[in-house]
């Protein structure tokens, strides 16, 4: 006959209201959390990059080839691999919505990446509007909103080195495999909890 697991160890078990939990029951709970952070995340973010490569969104090459598209050439200029990731993961989001995929990208980064990242992810729509917003009605100059913030030069990099002119099918990308240790490290590191 097994054993019943003390209170604390089955948290879940011993309380269904957050209100009705105890600090034992939320340390339990925030080593599960950390775990989940250290060792599932770089495997969730290698298979929402691998989603990627359903959508085209009328583009000429898929949003996974653009994305690792967009970390070659990253990498090939000496980022490190911090941008490099953040390069890779930058449309992420697009997997759950587009219209707020660099929101919903710079949140699953954040906990991994520095400020400055965050920010030009979230952001980083509103400095590729300078190419197309005014096919659409809007304005294409969104990017100076930005101009004071320490992390404006690094949007810019991002955006026009590396995103912008990432979206030739044919371009030799660098494998997904192939930044799976940038990943690793990235993502295996949580900045905050």
């Amino acid at each position: 006959m097994a054993t019943q697991a003390p209170e604390a160890e089955a948290p879940a078990k011993s309380f269904t209201r957050m209100q009705d939990g105890k600090p034992e029951h939320w340390m339990v709970i925030a080593k599960e959390h950390q775990d989940h952070y250290k060792s599932d995340a770089p495997k969730r973010i290698l298979k929402h990059l691998e989603d990627l490569g359903e959508l085209t969104l009328g583009f000429g090459c898929d949003q996974l080839q653009h994305s690792l598209m967009t970390a070659t050439l990253a990498r090939r200029s000496g980022a490190s691999d911090e941008e490099v990731v953040a390069a890779l993961c930058h449309d992420i989001g697009k997997t759950m919505s587009v219209p707020n995929h660099g929101a919903i990208a710079a949140e699953i980064l954040k906990p991994y990446v520095s400020d400055d990242l965050y920010n030009v992810i979230k952001y980083h729509q509103d400095f590729q509007g300078a190419y197309y917003y005014n096919y659409l009605g809007k304005s294409t100059t969104m990017r100076e909103d930005h101009k004071d913030k320490s992390w404006y030069p690094l949007a810019c990099k991002l955006v026009d080195e590396w995103d912008a002119p990432a979206f030739d099918p044919d371009f030799e990308v660098d494998s997904l495999e192939s930044f799976e240790p940038e990943i690793m490290r990235v993502f295996g590191t949580p900045k905050m909890m």
